[in-house]
């Protein structure tokens, strides 16, 4: 039995096996929509950069090469409209859920601190602020409750969100930046704002697909000033780089100062041959347009074919996914799953992203378009 036996929910995706088990049954096989793993394949240029790299006996940087945080730099500047970062705010992660899990430890959150997060979110927040002994808060308006409470510590944005692919604007964000900062001039206590963007260039609906997503680090949120804001990326989705583990929190450079120290200590590291990888990648936008555009396209698909058989697609403006349930009286998401089931769809329940999220499903755009094609042909059938 761990000592943290009790502290923490049960890993909600042990929960759909009974599920997975009856979608498997199908004739036709199983859809599977649940996680949103990436199936495509890595590009070749990634690849090509990892084995060029694989030569590597010695220990690599924490804090990542110069070359990968200045390409961190560039994208940031040339993808999402924040020029001039300093490449000493860059900070290369295990993948972002490790960060996500993480930080309230490494900013050293304990008891009596509270973490604020999206009330449909994606669990790990809650997780995180369980492992440093904070205390978690679910909340669609982090800026009234940082006028109230002189406890909030850290402040979780998720935008565009998983699962719901709600998009924050730069005048949210600011707003949520400013209440931060009257809150720590108020207390005398840091208040960081830590704004979870992975699935940033995977816009779809106006005026996001066309401006672009903003972010936390964006001037126009900012006002010039990094102090106390972190963004947070992966390239798991973008580049199909689920397997190599490979992300990064960029902001402000004192706090980036403060959690390299700490993740020297703990050997947080991204291994070399990734990081050069990732500086391949990084480089590169014609790959990232190509996932794009099948992802788009398999989303139209998909999304005809729930709508064509009663369910309503909600929000979903951005991201990896569709936010879905029944058109009619609400239903819970746990009988929708059995229904999507026994259609041998595998979708996941919104009950695993909080109580507001309770009759919702999420269905993820990861499968191939074949299997995409199949889950429309099926829905439209029923």
């Amino acid at each position: 039995m761990g000592l943290l036996t009790g502290t923490l929910p049960d890993f909600p995706w042990d929960s759909l096996a009974p599920v997975a088990e009856r979608a498997r049954a199908h004739p036709d096989g199983v859809v599977d929509l649940s996680v949103g793993t990436p199936v495509d394949p890595t590009p070749a240029l990634v690849r090509e950069a990892l084995v060029a790299a694989a030569d590597a006996p010695g220990y690599p940087t924490t804090h990542g090469t110069r070359a990968l945080r200045e390409a961190v730099v560039a994208w940031f500047a040339r993808r999402r409209g924040v020029p001039g970062l300093d490449p000493d705010g860059v900070l290369p992660t295990v993948g972002s859920k490790e960060l996500v899990a993480f930080l309230p430890s490494l900013l050293r959150l304990g008891a009596g601190d509270v973490v604020l997060h999206p009330a449909t979110a994606y669990p790990t927040y809650d997780v995180g602020a369980r492992l440093a002994g904070a205390t978690a808060l679910p909340t669609d308006d982090p800026a009234a409750l940082l006028a109230l409470r002189d406890d909030v510590r850290l402040v979780w944005l998720n935008s565009p969100g998983n699962p719901d692919g709600t998009v924050l604007g730069a005048d949210e964000l600011r707003g949520v930046v400013e209440a931060a900062r009257a809150a720590s001039a108020r207390t005398g206590r840091p208040v960081v704002v830590a704004s979870d963007e992975c699935y940033a260039e995977l816009a779809w609906d106006e005026p996001w697909a066309s401006q672009g997503v903003p972010s936390v680090l964006d001037p126009r949120v900012t006002g010039g000033d990094l102090t106390g804001l972190l963004a947070v990326y992966s390239l798991s989705k973008q580049s199909n780089l689920a397997g190599y583990r490979a992300a990064f929190v960029a902001g402000d450079p004192a706090l980036v100062a403060d959690l390299l120290e700490t993740r020297k200590h703990a050997g947080l590291i991204v291994p070399a041959p990734v990081q050069a990888a990732m500086t391949v990648a990084l480089g590169d936008d014609a790959h990232v347009a190509e996932q794009r555009e099948r992802y788009r396209r398999r989303r139209a698909v998909l999304r005809a074919g729930f709508e064509q058989a009663g369910y309503v697609v909600d929000r979903s403006h951005a991201g990896l996914y569709l936010w879905v349930r029944p058109d009619g009286p609400p239903q819970d998401a746990w009988t929708t799953l059995q229904d999507l089931a026994g259609l041998g769809l595998l979708v996941a329940p919104g009950a695993f992203y909080g109580a507001a999220a309770a009759g919702h499903v999420r269905a993820a755009l990861t499968a191939s378009d074949e299997r995409v094609a199949q889950a429309a042909a099926r829905l439209s059938g029923a």
